[in-house]
């Protein structure tokens, strides 16, 4: 049985994050980490700075969708 600890995430449905894109997943998804969570961006790829908003929070992991205008921005500045 999970215990409270357990069930607490880092982030919340809805909530907006600046993240760094730092590996890909076996489907394309670009992956990112907030406090040790594992977050699923589609269409990004290493590298990419973006914000994202969280669409869905499992116990391992959340999906998250592009949101704002630095979609796909390089952390060195290629835009």
């Amino acid at each position: 049985m999970l215990t409270e600890e357990d069930r607490i995430s880092p982030v919340s449905q809805g909530a907006i994050h600046d993240v760094k894109i730092d590996s890909i997943a076996r489907e394309g998804d670009g992956i990112a980490h907030i406090q040790g969570l594992v977050i699923f961006v589609p269409g990004t790829k290493i590298g990419d700075q973006v914000t994202i908003k969280i669409e869905r929070v499992m116990q391992r992991f959340a999906i998250a969708a592009l949101n704002g205008k630095n979609q796909n921005n390089k952390i060195n500045g290629d835009i």
